[in-house]
């Protein structure tokens, strides 16, 4: 199961055990139905392609605004994911998907983009030591030798480098739901996601959770 929500922020709660506990705050849902694709069709495999948010509808173009109402959506939405599901049979276009179809204990994974650093020293980007900082030395946060004059005689490919850090998508795998709030369509989960708050993540049931 998979649901599109969006990172309110982190707060603290206390648990069933009556220890605090950091959480994330997310909006996840409500989640329509706008497509349902099987390999019995045109489409050659089962999947199942789900909408969130709102946004005026003069932001979309006439074809996107006629996929939705062909579902029977009439509120534009802002994110559209498709994820495979063997049981695609099982929905049809217009059904909503909330919070309910998870449960508190139960273990996530949540898919976000991460923060955007921008151009950032090897120091910072790949945790270097750096080199000395006093008796002359002239080469305080930079790399040192990336190569060599003569054998190989030029930089290898994926040697670590100053560049540009994060802005990338990252899975952060077997987070456990401390509380679901229904009415508000909110679920606490334990633990930090990647991405800045108001990003959109998406949540789905662990790939990988242990028993």
């Amino acid at each position: 199961m998979i649901l599109i929500g969006k990172k309110l922020g982190m707060t603290q709660v206390f648990n069933g055990d009556n220890s605090l506990v950091a959480v994330t705050v997310v909006q996840a849902g409500p989640c329509p139905v706008t497509q349902v694709k099987t390999a019995q069709g045109k489409d050659g495999y089962d999947a199942v392609q789900i909408g969130f948010g709102e946004q005026k509808e003069s932001r979309m173009s006439k074809a996107e605004l006629g996929h939705l109402k062909k579902a029977g959506i009439e509120k534009p939405l802002t994110e559209l994911v498709e994820f495979r599901t063997p049981n695609a049979s099982e929905f049809k276009p217009g059904d909503v998907l909330t919070v309910e179809k998870f449960s508190e204990g139960q273990k996530i994974d949540i898919i976000g983009t991460t923060k955007g650093k921008g151009f950032q020293g090897v120091m910072h980007r790949y945790n270097f030591q750096g080199q000395p900082a006093t008796h002359g030395h002239m080469m305080h946060r930079r790399p040192g030798s990336v190569g060599c004059r003569q054998t190989p005689g030029h930089v290898y490919k994926g040697r670590k480098m100053p560049g540009h850090e994060g802005q990338v998508r990252r899975t952060t795998q077997n987070l456990e739901i401390v509380k679901i709030i229904a009415d508000k369509n909110i679920m606490l989960i334990k633990g930090s996601l990647p991405g800045a708050k108001g990003d959109v993540v998406i949540v789905r049931t662990a790939k990988k959770a242990t028993k």
